[in-house]
């Protein structure tokens, strides 16, 4: 099971068909949840971040095998990403990637964290990178099934 818990709301119809078309595909591996929580709009920074952050630990339990997108996390060739998502997926059947709001994750969550990942380190709007995010995990799922995948 994956869960992906992501501050902000999709309002695109075209990253919203693009989410729906990853959903689907990576159905055909495993379970998959999107748990979309409100953004605090932008009220001052450090209170932003904590309200953000209690909502996120209402969605974490203990046997979850979670993983914080941010700027500082570790980068991964696509094939090394696929391997650490088959090596966790072994002993954890919860992982749960947690994507920030627009001034990025409380300490707390980050501390819960046993993977922090970064995709680079420019800065993308959360819509958009939510669908970056299901293409890699769709792409490490082909890779591990030795199925073919454009590159």
């Amino acid at each position: 099971m994956i869960r992906i818990i992501s501050i902000g709301a999709i309002k695109e119809k075209y990253l919203k068909d693009a989410i729906d078309e990853y959903k689907k595909r990576i159905s055909k591996y495993t379970n998959l949840e999107i748990i979309e929580l409100k953004d605090e709009g932008l009220v001052e920074e450090s209170k932003s971040i904590k309200l953000e952050g209690e909502k996120i630990e209402k969605h974490l339990n203990d046997k979850d095998y979670i993983i914080t997108l941010e700027i500082e996390g570790k980068e991964y060739k696509s094939v090394e990403f696929a391997e650490k998502l088959r090596n966790i997926q072994i002993e954890n059947s919860n992982i749960v990637f947690i994507i920030g709001g627009s001034y990025g994750l409380a300490d707390s969550i980050k501390e819960k964290a046993k993977m922090h990942l970064s995709f680079s380190k420019m800065t993308f709007p959360h819509q958009l990178f939510r669908v970056l995010l299901l293409e890699q995990i769709y792409r490490a799922y082909k890779i591990n099934n030795n199925e073919s995948y454009h590159k």
